[in-house]
């Protein structure tokens, strides 16, 4: 009976914990949160940002530029995210390292139809030396506490069924995400 009960208690606490989807194709999820450092730009009207002003909310950080063709193709899904995603708790952060400035970005933003992206930009472009990139599109998916959770290099479709889903599952999670073991002992 004892463990008819331990059973049940086990199954039912499997249930109450947020399982994470599956990441998406090259899509590297850090076995810990890593620090990052400090990253400094600016928004459309040349006000300093950093990450630190997106501190409570998970991050999708996207580093791009309109010369970019991957990234210019990726971005409509960026945008579309943000509009299903978007809020307090997520927030898309397309940082373009262009070194045209806002004025080139709002012109790419128009010509596409990106409505739901705020401009983010990094003319200097040290974000890119900061974080190591090895090209762009990059993106980062950064938690709550500012820490990066994982990177994809290259392309994605960020609004497909199953990477929103993948997103989804850190929205409802309060902490860092569970270990590939703490994830399949999670699944019913």
């Amino acid at each position: 009976m004892k463990w008819v009960i331990l059973a049940a208690f086990g199954a039912a606490f499997a249930f109450a914990l947020p399982a994470v989807a599956e990441p998406p194709r090259n899509f590297a999820v850090h076995e810990m949160p890593k620090p990052l450092p400090a990253i400094t730009f600016t928004d459309r009207d040349g006000r300093p940002r950093s990450l630190d002003n997106f501190r409570g909310k998970v991050v999708l950080f996207n580093i791009w530029a309109t010369w970019c063709l991957s990234c210019r193709k990726e971005m409509p899904t960026l945008d579309r995210l943000q509009a299903q995603l978007g809020g307090a708790e997520f927030e898309v952060v397309a940082l373009s390292i262009d070194r045209g400035g806002s004025d080139v970005v709002s012109e790419f933003y128009g010509d596409i139809g990106v409505k739901h992206l705020s401009i983010y930009i990094d003319v200097s472009t040290k974000v890119g030396f900061a974080l190591g990139l090895a090209g762009l599109p990059t993106t980062l998916l950064i938690d709550r506490e500012g820490r990066e959770l994982g990177r994809l290099i290259g392309p994605a479709e960020w609004d497909a069924p199953e990477i929103v889903a993948f997103l989804k599952s850190f929205l409802v999670q309060q902490t860092s995400p569970p270990t590939t073991t703490q994830q399949k002992e999670q699944r019913p």
